[in-house]
């Protein structure tokens, strides 16, 4: 039988959360891999696209939903178990009063439980077979393991400015220059499509996997980018950092950046790395000066940069800042410009200055890449709140993970992410009318990764004492009530007249030790050589049967499939496949604990037509284990198992019964199992549009 998802529990039967999204988007591998269009398409940002209401063209187009209300609130990672808890607690009344309404139920996630899969099963009403999506990272088989997003990729431009002889060679834009632009991959044809033909208007704010946003053929969807949106830099988050004791060479790690300042007397001088300069024929990365004055008597710092100054006691945070980047276009060509905004916090002015800058997000006020359909919703809504941020990961977990943070000022930030949301939200209630209205929080997940500790399931965390994990933990009980607070609004205001959906993605479970794929298998010689470090560098593959990338995938190396393909389809695949599940399901830890609770073939649970890149055997761990952090990139360690040493310390990409989402309404979940592939066809349901035979799901109103 096809599955689809999976729901319940261990008791009853882990951008974009990407493990490490800026190893991904920084590996030397993939990095061309990542670069959004900054060439010709700056010249749309600069000339700028009248904010002029949500409706391209200013046409006012009168929605047919009749009055009929739909309001989906996605809330990434919202866990069963904890509401439960916190319901029995009394802490959750206005979701309480949800479930008492119609109803509170588990629902089931995506296989594998990660975000771009479980938000495209969303989409499309349908299992990872119809969308593409499997992993958070894909790999080009015929380039044998070249890995890039899932959701999104950017295929590289062509032409470039040249200077020969003191003569322009117009071998570049707009005479003879393909710039490079980014493909959205996720297949198949999305739920909001059936609304807008039926002339039923559709607004989403933050919408995980639809970057850049699919176009309205009728003008009646309107949709800001969430997860998978890029920053500046054509990353999914890059902070700079700068400080006194930081390398004489300025280094490049996972997410971000850090560079060493040099003071003369109290001033130095430094520079913000932007996006590459993509009109010349190497690029190269467009960089802004910019000074810093420090007094440490008064424990504060002045940052001058393009005509702005910003003063800054030692803990505070900078408003929004604008900064432009101008591409080197020579004369008499006018010179294009792209924006982008960043924010400032001076962590410390003395004995040892620091610095944190934000990734540079796009100016939603003048993007420099489509970051909504139609391009104006996002300037709308720029003009009238101010600016705020556009990546798709907008929490700065990386900086967290790599040291630059500590916990409270991760949880500052996160804090600014979450005011901005709610603000949003507010916006998005306001100016929300009939049809249908989806908002995103991402607060949930990403706080979680970093404070989520259940004692009951394991009393020791990995990085923290007992008493510290469990006040930490309380912050995600703290957010899980504020984010309640804003369901009791939206009830207040449109119960008895809107149908109310609040559904995650998929839950949480604590994340102590995790596994190396490719260890494992050099261990069973499945992959080779024994000193193989990498499957992206050193790998034989003359002598290599298997090979993991991503988070929960395992590859054959098939042939005629993969590049350098050894094993024969048939009977030799049939015979590896079992042997490697069997095996698989068998790994214990050191203390007896089941590692691996499922290996799933992928021929059994996927179908459709957009396979071609799913992996042969999907991982589902058990709860507490995950794929190690250099398991997704393919790399290897000397252990298999081996303790997880990140503030990361929680996670969802394990099987998919471990971790359910949930689902509130407030009608009756007839249902008895829901699960992400039903919310669409509801949707549809609830305007009187039939379910189109693409979709797997059921309504979650329909026994």
């Amino acid at each position: 039988m096809t599955q689809h998802g999976a729901s319940g529990s261990a008791s009853e039967s882990a951008s974009g959360s990407v493990p490490d999204a800026g190893r991904v988007t920084g590996s030397r591998h993939v990095l061309s891999r990542r670069r959004v269009l900054w060439g010709a398409a700056a010249a749309i940002g600069a000339g700028g696209v009248g904010a002029a209401g949500y409706f391209s063209g200013g046409i006012n187009r009168v929605s047919r939903g009749l009055g009929k209300k739909v309001i989906v609130i996605g809330i990434d990672g919202m866990d069963p178990r904890l509401c439960r808890a916190l319901i029995e607690a009394g802490r959750l009344p206005n979701l309480a009063k949800l479930a008492a309404e119609g109803g509170f139920s588990d629902l089931a996630t995506s296989i594998p439980p990660q975000s771009p899969v479980a938000w495209a099963n969303f989409i499309n009403g349908a299992g990872p077979g119809s969308h593409g999506i499997f992993d958070f990272i894909h790999r080009h088989p015929h380039e044998q393991c070249a890995p890039f997003f899932s959701a999104a990729e950017t295929l590289p431009g062509d032409g470039f400015l040249e200077w020969d002889d003191h003569r322009l060679q117009l071998d570049f834009w707009p005479f003879n220059h393909k710039p490079p632009r980014t493909v959205l991959r996720r297949q198949g044809v999305p739920f909001w499509d059936y609304l807008d033909a039926r002339r039923i208007t559709s607004v989403f704010y933050d919408l995980p996997s639809n970057y850049p946003p699919s176009p309205s053929q009728y003008g009646h969807h309107r949709c800001i980018s969430g997860m998978g949106t890029p920053d500046m830099l054509g990353t999914y988050g890059t902070y700079q950092y700068y400080a006194e004791d930081a390398p004489a060479d300025a280094i490049d790690e996972g997410g971000g950046r850090r560079a060493r300042l040099v003071f003369d007397g109290e001033s130095a001088r430094a520079s913000l790395v932007g996006p590459e300069d993509s009109l010349l024929e190497t690029p190269h990365p467009i960089r802004v000066a910019f000074d810093i004055h420090r007094d440490r008597e008064s424990d504060a710092a002045m940052i001058e940069i393009q005509g702005n100054r910003i003063l800054l006691n030692r803990g505070q945070w900078s408003r929004w800042v604008q900064v432009d980047f101008a591409l080197s276009t020579p004369r008499p060509f006018p010179t294009q410009h792209a924006g982008g905004i960043c924010r400032f916090l001076l962590q410390e002015v003395a004995p040892n200055f620091r610095l944190y800058v934000t990734p540079i997000n796009v100016d939603p006020s003048h993007p420099a890449v489509p970051l909504s359909e139609p391009p104006s919703m996002i300037q709308a809504m720029a003009k009238e709140l101010g600016l705020f941020y556009t990546t798709g990961f907008q929490e700065d977990h990386k900086a967290r993970s790599n040291g630059v943070f500590n916990d409270d000022e991760f949880r500052a930030q996160a804090t600014i992410v979450l005011e901005d949301r709610l603000a949003q939200f507010e916006y998005a209630v306001d100016n929300y009318d009939d049809g249908l209205l989806f908002f995103y929080f991402s607060s949930s997940d990403l706080q979680s990764h970093m404070f989520w500790w259940n004692g009951d399931e394991n009393p020791t965390h990995p990085t923290r004492a007992t008493g510290e994990a469990a006040a930490r933990f309380e912050h995600v009980k703290a957010l899980y009530q504020r984010l309640d607070g804003v369901i009791g609004d939206i009830h207040d205001r449109y119960g008895g007249k809107a149908t109310i959906l609040v559904m995650s993605d998929h839950g949480f479970a604590n994340f102590g030790r995790q596994f190396n794929v490719n260890a494992w298998l050099r261990d069973f010689g499945y992959l080779n050589p024994r000193e193989c470090t990498s499957i992206l560098t050193d790998v034989d593959w003359s002598r290599t049967r298997a090979y993991g990338l991503g988070i929960n995938g395992l590859y054959l190396n098939r042939k005629g499939r993969e590049r350098d393909g050894i094993v024969e389809p048939g009977e030799e695949q049939e015979k590896l496949t079992r042997q490697l599940i069997a095996r698989l399901q068998s790994v214990r830890d050191f203390n007896g604990a089941k590692v691996i609770r499922k290996v799933y073939r992928s021929s059994e649970i996927y179908s459709g037509d957009a396979t071609a890149l799913a992996p042969d055997l999907i991982i589902g761990y058990a709860r507490g284990y995950r794929a190690s952090w250099e398991t997704c990139l393919g790399e290897l360690t000397p252990d298999v198992l081996l303790d997880n040493p990140s503030a990361w310390s929680a996670d969802h990409c394990a099987d998919a019964l471990e971790v359910p989402g949930v689902l509130f309404c407030n009608r009756s979940i007839r249902a008895k199992q829901p699960s992400l592939i039903d919310i669409a066809p509801t949707i549809l349901g609830e305007f009187g549009v039939s379910v189109p035979d693409s979709m797997t799901g059921h309504g979650v109103f329909e026994s």
